[in-house]
């Protein structure tokens, strides 16, 4: 039997699984079982379930940070430069709300922030709390301006009715 040459050049190196995937294309066999195939059938999820052209590709929250955009946008249509520098947060339930449960208090629909040195002025709603007071989505977008109206109000120091001419006028 004859011996082989070996060369003292050759090594063994361990390949590191994502520097093989990058090396190689798409349909090599360095990728891992679970980057190939969607499950083990090959069946699987192919791509999102509801389009984006369609109504149910938004979350209800997507949806209620739109309605309390379109309000404050419609607020600073009408007052301008007053409103500047304000900004508008949604939270989805106000804090310490456990205590004013155990108080029978109403929870708070939204909230107002002065100003401080380092920021704005912030007005928060509380989406939860704000649901739950409406029956349909109608009201729902009638009752974050509302309350959008109120806190604004708030901060300016003026009627609500002032404000907003159309302020509680809509139900």
């Amino acid at each position: 039997m004859q011996s082989s040459n070996h060369d003292s050049a050759f090594t063994v190196r361990l390949a590191d699984p994502d520097d093989r995937a990058a090396e190689t294309g798409s349909g090599s066999p360095g990728r891992s079982f679970a980057m190939r195939r969607r499950n083990r059938h090959g069946r699987g999820l192919r791509g999102e379930l509801v389009l984006p052209t369609h109504p149910g590709y938004r979350t209800r929250s997507d949806r209620f940070d739109d309605m309390v955009l379109d309000s404050a946008q419609r607020l600073h249509d009408i007052w301008g430069k007053t409103l500047d520098g304000v900004r508008f947060a949604v939270d989805e339930i106000p804090p310490q709300l456990e205590q004013l449960v155990a108080d029978a208090a109403p929870p708070p629909m939204g909230a107002y922030t002065p100003a401080t040195a380092e920021e704005g002025p912030v007005i928060t709603l509380y989406r939860r709390v704000v649901e739950q007071g409406c029956a349909s989505r109608e009201e729902l977008q009638d009752l974050v301006h509302d309350v959008v109206v109120e806190h604004t109000a708030e901060m300016l120091g003026v009627a609500p009715e002032t404000l907003d001419p159309v302020y509680r006028r809509r139900y």
